[in-house]
């Protein structure tokens, strides 16, 4: 009798190194998020100012990471990178850098939207009030941009939270490395495990980016 499959997923360790591997999958997209809206905001600062050499070169930046697929990006940084340079990363952190920079350069474009959409007269009553360039962003500027942000710094969370099912390529034992090694050691015994494996990785994908989808559609709900 042929096996359902869905007992695959209680067979040993196996529920447990899901769980292992979705908690990796999200810190390796959590600290991404992190670094790179950091680097990101003053990234989006700087391409706010009146300077065509600097605004060049951070645009060929975005453009780099927009232009070349997240796959091509892991490969580079993971296996021809090292070599050239003679040096040995980790996986995780090869993760943690290519999607730092990438969300780096999508964040600071948000950045700029949002900072040149505050309403010109804010800046003018800043500068009147005797602030420096420093001030004028870090209290009037920054502050009201934010909730412009918002809704689209949500959406590059999610983005990158999916775009993780590609850290396999480059041997981050992630849930959906974990979930391929499960399927593939016991195909033969359960022929229909593939369908549960991969449907509790759907769950947890789901769980993850769903509240983060809500939120920002009711942030741009807000907005209007």
């Amino acid at each position: 009798m042929q096996h359902s499959g869905i007992e695959l997923l209680f067979q040993g360790h196996n529920l447990a190194r899901l769980l292992v591997g979705l908690r990796t999958t999200v810190v390796i997209a959590l600290i991404a998020l992190v670094l790179g809206l950091i680097l990101g905001l003053g990234l989006g600062i700087l391409r706010t100012l009146h300077n065509r050499v600097l605004n060049f070169i951070l645009r060929l930046y975005l453009e780099f990471f927009r232009i070349v697929p997240t796959v091509v990006l892991l490969f580079l940084f993971y296996y021809i990178l090292p070599r050239q340079f003679k040096i040995n990363l980790p996986a995780n952190e090869v993760a943690v850098l290519v999607f730092a920079l990438w969300v780096a350069a999508e964040f600071s474009d948000i950045v700029r939207g949002a900072l040149q959409s505050v309403p010109k007269h804010q800046s003018e009553s800043g500068l009147a009030l005797g602030l420096n360039s420093w001030q004028l962003f870090r209290y009037v500027l920054v502050p009201q941009a934010v909730r412009l942000m918002l809704p689209a710094t949500i959406n590059l969370a999610t983005r990158v939270v999916k775009t993780t099912s590609l850290l396999m390529l480059i041997s981050v034992i992630d849930v959906i490395s974990v979930g391929q090694q499960i399927v593939e050691a016991n195909n033969t015994k359960y022929p229909n495990g593939i369908f549960w494996i991969y449907g509790l990785i759907f769950l947890f994908y789901f769980g993850v980016n769903y509240p983060l989808s809500y939120l920002a559609k009711k942030l741009e709900r807000s907005k209007s």
